[in-house]
């Protein structure tokens, strides 16, 4: 058995709840039973329409609240929509100017905190490339394998000292004045999901739960929609 949070298997039983066995994970402190009935009476408008209020910005205690849906259920909706999607979409054309930003957030606890780096087209909506890590070379590092394939004319950065040692010496403009898009793209992220506002109880238990909520958010503000779980 694995806890449905943080995946370790390091289980204790607790309990009854409901008449069903409850067990609480050791490693997080999650609490859950043997088997969740997620989807058992629930239509696909009613998925769709807790998943599109996810993505525009409420947390499943409020999904709950006003939809009746038990916050786990909504949870694991998002788990099963953002397994199936990409990081983000494939862009037709190759950038000719990028602009790249990070933006923080914390995971587990406020104390961990986690920085998303993000890579967009200078010219055009849309998150092109993504990574969440650590703030470190070895973060953008994942990032830059993907943008610098490219070969835009330059790139737009805030000048974090990291960049210079992957990006071109003559290729990067440090400005945060043409950063526009870029810095709209992470407020797009940061109102659309709870777990990133600025000043929130909100923050995500597990990275796999903020990356599957990126790309649940990434595949909305490009479709205006949402895809149903199963």
């Amino acid at each position: 058995m694995q806890c449905p949070e943080c995946g370790s298997t390091h289980i204790r039983k607790n309990g009854l709840k409901t008449g069903k066995q409850n067990h609480i994970c050791v490693q997080c402190g999650r609490q859950f039973i043997d088997q969740y009935e997620l989807h058992k009476g629930y239509t696909d408008q009613i998925k769709r329409e807790c998943l599109k209020m996810y993505v525009n910005g409420l947390g499943f205690r409020a999904i709950e609240r006003v939809k009746g849906v038990h916050h786990t259920t909504a949870l694991n909706w998002v788990k099963q929509v953002g397994t199936n999607l990409p990081d983000a979409n494939a862009s037709e054309e190759f950038p000719e100017v990028g602009e790249l930003d990070e933006l923080q957030t914390f995971v587990g606890s406020k104390k961990n905190k986690i920085w998303s780096s993000t890579a967009v087209n200078h010219f055009q909506l849309g998150i092109l490339a993504w990574v969440v890590g650590d703030y470190s070379a070895a973060t953008f590092e994942y990032l830059w394998a993907i943008a610098s394939l490219w070969h835009c004319f330059f790139y737009v950065t805030d000048g974090f000292n990291v960049y210079p040692k992957y990006i071109p010496d003559g290729d990067q403009i440090v400005s945060k004045t043409y950063m526009t898009r870029v810095e709209g793209e992470n407020t797009r992220l940061r109102l659309g999901i709870a777990r990133l506002h600025r000043k929130t109880l909100c923050y995500s238990k597990s990275l796999e739960m903020l990356k599957h909520s990126i790309r649940l958010l990434i595949y909305y503000l490009k479709f205006w929609d949402v895809p149903v779980p199963a």
